[in-house]
């Protein structure tokens, strides 16, 4: 097999980058490795400055044929997009399982599935996409979205094809160019979307891929000042790294960063139900953004709570994420264990009490955890573990869950199990949060606005919001008089 292959549970994978609808090698390369068992997945070309200009050159070349391509011959070739990534449900589900140890049975039924839809929806999407004309004065206002210019996306780790396809389907419908970064510990199903895009008939330079380790090829990118746009998800130190770059330029950027969210615990709720909320923030081993990982519970049924917490979390199968029965897989990398570990410790010497976990396991394993006796000010109440570790606080009144609730530097998304609809509407207006989830969770429909509050993010993406981000809205405002007669 040539070098630039390689194979993943049977699956071909071309391990160079995407650009200007080629593959194109680099001097280095940089290994892939699974978090299930270590093993060796590739070696990957890892881009430097010299790629990253050269996607960006791709994209500013592709881009104006891109732009003045009718709406209606996007949307197709992103259906089309869509049709690909569907017959190739099975090949991206055990390749995205294998380089991020998320859980197969999800990736079948859920997550790939999803990363077909997001094309669909935009593309769908921008047929409909219109603002009803106005008048002023009797002067016609008429409000359009232009494609605004090559887009760079830099995705996570925690759920690679799924965040890329949220953000690259808008982008593309809008009618701009895309360079794609994909996270360095999960590069490959990047690898198989572009050559999916290509085969759905996708212009060359339309989408790029350029596979970076460090900071060197993300710097490039977002200080470049061809670059009209920069959607990030990840940590807030990244994201302050890069609206820096991007200021020089005055590129507009959207960040959907991390989150400490709370799940407010009534003594009126529905118990099972909020046990049922509790337990699922242990999804894909804690390394979720919008994660719960904070359980503020109503003294009176604190008690109780915890009792059928500990029990139904006691149930969950941790180990190998291609089995059927396994509801815990690894975590990402011993870097991220090592730190999921590390607050564990330091919250447990600072006078934490865990009930459950607390401790690591074999390989990248780590046991779902939950803590009490935490104090609000603490690293573990007001610090993202991005982990499965969960904090358990109580409260008295309904003020003062509040008042827990909103105190940290985050507010991403919160969730509440109540049985009072007048509770829940109180509440949910004084929560600072992008989403409330209220009796459920992780419900999210690609119409309703999604982005974070204070430190968790800046702007809204989803249904008309991923356009007004992705084009340059235009007023073109028209006298009713001053035509001359063309006869």
């Amino acid at each position: 097999m040539p070098a630039h292959l390689t194979t993943v549970a049977g699956v071909t994978v071309d391990t160079r980058h995407w650009i200007g609808g080629r593959r194109v090698a680099s001097d280095e390369t940089f290994a892939d490795v699974s978090p299930i068992d270590g093993a060796h997945l590739g070696d990957l070309a890892r881009g430097t400055a010299t790629e990253a200009e050269a996607a960006v050159a791709a994209a500013q070349e592709a881009f104006p044929g891109w732009a003045a391509t009718p709406r209606a011959e996007r949307a197709r070739i992103l259906h089309a997009v869509a049709d690909g990534v569907e017959k190739r449900i099975e090949d991206l589900a055990i390749v995205e399982t294998t380089d991020n140890g998320a859980l197969l049975r999800s990736h079948r039924r859920g997550v790939m599935p999803r990363v077909a839809h997001n094309f669909r929806f935009f593309a769908d999407w921008l047929l409909k996409l219109e603002h009803e004309d106005f008048e002023t004065k009797g002067h016609t206002n008429h409000v359009s979205w232009d494609p605004a210019g090559p887009c760079v996306l830099i995705t996570p780790w925690n759920a690679p094809l799924m965040l890329a396809s949220w953000k690259i389907a808008p982008a593309l419908a809008a009618g701009n160019t895309v360079i794609l970064k994909p996270a360095e510990w999960t590069p490959l199903t990047a690898s198989l979307l572009a050559d999916i895009a290509h085969e759905a008939g996708l212009p060359a330079g339309v989408l790029n891929v350029v596979q970076g380790y460090g900071p060197e090829a993300g710097s490039a990118l977002v200080s470049h000042p061809g670059v009209r746009r920069i959607s990030f998800t990840g940590s807030v130190p990244t994201a302050k790294t890069i609206a820096a770059a991007a200021a020089a330029h005055l590129t507009p950027a959207s960040f959907e960063l991390g989150g400490k969210s709370p799940l407010l615990v009534f003594a009126d709720a529905d118990l099972d139900l909020a046990v049922d909320l509790a337990v699922e923030q242990y999804d894909n081993a804690g390394q979720v953004c919008l994660a719960a990982t904070r359980l503020l519970v109503e003294s009176s049924v604190a008690e109780e709570f915890t009792r059928r917490f500990t029990e139904k979390a006691g149930q969950l199968r941790q180990g190998d994420p291609r089995e059927q029965a396994t509801d815990l897989g690894p975590n990402i990398h011993p870097r991220q264990l090592e730190k999921i570990d590390g607050f564990v410790r330091r919250a447990v010497a600072a006078g934490a009490r865990t009930v459950v976990g607390g401790h690591r396991k074999d390989g990248q394993y780590y046991a779902p955890t939950l803590l009490t006796d935490v104090a609000q000010d603490s690293e573990i109440v007001q610090e993202e573990v991005f982990g499965p570790v969960l904090t358990l606080q109580t409260f008295e009144t309904e003020e003062e869950a509040v008042r827990l609730a909103n105190d940290t530097r985050f507010g991403l998304a919160a969730t509440l199990a109540t049985g009072d609809p007048e509770r829940a509407e109180r509440v949910t207006g004084q929560l600072v949060a992008g989403t409330v989830w209220v009796n459920c969770f992780f419900v999210r429909d690609l119409q309703a606005p999604f982005g974070g509050s204070r430190e968790s993010g800046i702007g809204r993406e989803g249904g008309t919001w991923s356009f007004d981000f992705y084009c340059d809205l235009k007023n073109t405002v028209t006298a009713p008089k001053g035509w001359k007669d063309h006869g």
